[in-house]
């Protein structure tokens, strides 16, 4: 049986990068009169489905297309939440 599963992925810098898209748009907020914000950082989001024999076989493939090319370790942390959303028989 294969089951298919959305997944939501979050991209984030690591805290000791530099973020300075997130650097402008606190400043742009303070400008608004937003002085209550602090510590803003810019990420990423994606979302995609994924097939597999089971829910552990996603989360390693995930995690391995994560680091490939969805998020550069050096520089970037990510996590992501799988949803299953349906189970099919036979291979698709």
């Amino acid at each position: 049986m294969i089951h298919k599963y959305q997944a939501h992925i979050y991209v984030t810098l690591r805290p000791s990068v530099l973020d300075p898209a997130g650097v402008a748009v606190e400043s742009g907020l303070k400008q608004l009169g937003y002085d209550n914000v602090e510590q803003v950082r810019i990420g990423k989001y994606i979302e995609l489905m994924i097939s597999a024999a089971n829910e552990e076989t996603a989360r390693q493939q995930l995690d391995s297309i994560c680091d490939q090319l969805l998020a550069n370790p050096v520089i970037e942390n990510y996590r992501f939440d799988l949803v299953e959303v349906a189970a099919l028989m036979g291979a698709s």
